[in-house]
């Protein structure tokens, strides 16, 4: 084989790799857009009923509730999560409240003075503790499941603090008995702390406004998010019951209920308060344990999907659904591959201008974020404050979300391989929108290794973007720019936030 073969040769291979990944892209987006013309096609089937139709129900009308309160080492929050169900407006002989503690630290006494205060204020609550912590949340809320009285379960995490309505607001969209599950949307109680939270509230609009809402709308799958929602307890059991073979319990049941012909009921009006993670290596936690436990589920739930008598409309959607954090994947290989790209184009340059047509994929991202925050979750600011803030916000969570791609990845492939890993929890400060990262016990000094390739691959993508100048190719400059910026940004604020926990613990400076 000559020298001149063996570079057509690779250079077909790369540009096939490459090429497969904007496919893939493509095919992700094409399914967004779906969901976004659904939505505003269909968004006047959202509207809130008024509040004299769901929230005057008679006592006797009023079915009795199981509120549950997976709880393992929150001392920071529990206190007003307690307080925040405790208050809900629903007479008080038709609610029970489980506290589902795993708790190993001060966070149970802590529990044990507030409930003891509500239990003398007529509230039916109790501290329910297992033997041993079997199947993390999962066997939390299966533990609970047995000895419920409802047959409704309510579900809250520690981070989140319902309004005290909830109940009287969600309870009345079961009159269909098919309904196995209501989600309400995630509210943002620190969204301004940072640009960490506020990206993270960028993201989670679009998932909470559009995809969720154009799922349900065009009857797809669509998903209960681990909290915030209402069960119905017949349906929880007819699925299965919770399982903790993954690390996304929420998901696997939805799906498995869905299956079961069960449907999913959201409530786009309703919000539900929660705080982010103002910490980074915190949020990668919590992002390698929705990814891993996605990747799981997809693997455990995806052949059940496409042998099921479904329309192919709903199995594509659903497979996109559960494989979406593979887009990680996608953009890492489509970043490297995109390094040689740069001398494959001059051996094939007549194929260079077919590939515009993959900037279709950003235009509709662009579209789908614009209309989740610009014209819902921002709906109440001035739209000229709102266009400027999207200008600056949407670039930057492009570069930051392909910056995490290398933390993401790896979780999507441990997911696949069902590497076994125990279910990290996301540490919740009590954090409000003007307070700095306090020390705390929860936040432990450890540096993701992931860190160190983050750092290494800004590199290259520096050096790509410089070569791409010097070389006038200007189009690949926009896309490693993007890489270099993500993944400097991801790596320093990962080594940033390791340094400030690092000097709590050497200084053992306590949480006050």
């Amino acid at each position: 084989m000559t020298a001149s073969t063996l570079t057509y040769a690779l250079g077909s291979l790369v540009l096939l790799g490459y090429t497969l990944c904007l496919i893939y892209i493509l095919g992700y987006s094409i399914m967004q857009w779906d969901l976004l013309l659904l939505f505003l096609r269909k968004k006047h089937l959202l509207t809130a009923p008024q509040r004299s139709q769901n929230t005057n129900n008679t006592h006797t009308d009023l079915p009795f509730v199981t509120v549950q309160l997976p709880i393992y080492n929150e001392r920071h929050v529990v206190g007003r999560l307690i307080d925040a169900v405790a208050a809900l407006d629903y007479p008080t002989d038709r609610f029970e409240i489980q506290v589902l503690d795993d708790s190993t630290d001060e966070t149970t006494e802590i529990l044990r003075e507030r409930i003891r205060h509500h239990r003398q204020r007529g509230i039916d609550i109790q501290l329910i503790r297992r033997p041993t912590r079997t199947g993390y949340k999962a066997g939390a809320l299966q533990y609970g499941l047995q000895r419920a009285k409802g047959s409704y379960i309510a579900i809250f995490d520690a981070d989140f603090i319902p309004q005290s309505d909830f109940l009287r607001r969600v309870i009345p969209h079961f009159h269909d008995p098919s309904i196995a599950v209501v989600q309400t949307r995630w509210a943002h109680l620190n969204e301004d702390h940072s640009l960490l939270t506020k990206l993270q509230a960028f993201q989670l609009n679009n998932h909470f406004y559009v995809e969720q809402s154009g799922r349900y709308l065009g009857n797809l799958f669509l998903q209960f998010n681990g909290t915030a929602g209402i069960w119905r307890k017949k349906a929880i059991l007819d699925a299965g019951g919770w399982q903790w073979d993954t690390l996304t319990e929420d998901l696997d049941l939805s799906y498995r209920a869905q299956l079961k012909g069960w449907k999913i009921r959201y409530l786009p009006w309703v919000g539900t308060p929660a705080e982010l993670p103002v910490e980074m290596n915190s949020f990668k936690a919590q992002q390698y344990r929705w990814i891993k436990g996605g990747a799981e589920t997809a693997r455990k739930i995806l052949p059940l999907l496409w042998h099921a008598p479904l329309p192919l409309r709903t199995k594509l959607h659903a497979s996109f659904h559960l494989l979406s954090n593979f887009i990680f994947v996608v953009i890492l290989l489509a970043g490297i591959l995109s390094i040689p790209m740069m001398f494959v184009w001059e051996l094939f340059p007549m194929l260079k201008p077919l590939y515009s047509i993959f900037i279709i994929s950003l235009l509709v991202v662009i579209a789908v974020y614009f209309v989740a925050n610009v014209l819902h979750a921002w709906r109440h600011k001035p739209l000229y404050t709102s266009l400027v803030r999207f200008l600056w916000m949407f670039p930057t969570f492009l570069s930051l979300s392909m910056g995490m791609s290398v933390h993401n990845t790896i979780a999507v492939l441990r997911g696949i391989q069902r590497q076994s890993s125990p279910f990290i929890r996301t540490p919740k400060l009590n954090i409000s929108q003007t307070q700095t990262i306090k020390p705390s016990p929860y936040l432990r000094p450890s540096l993701p290794s992931s860190t160190y390739l983050e750092f290494l691959l800004a590199a290259l993508f520096t050096a790509g973007a410089l070569l791409n100048a010097l070389r006038q190719d200007w189009s690949l400059l926009y896309f490693h720019g993007m890489l270099a910026m993500g993944f400097t940004t991801i790596a320093l604020y990962s080594w940033q936030h390791y340094r400030i926990i690092k000097r709590f613990h050497a200084q053992n400076i306590q949480y006050a």
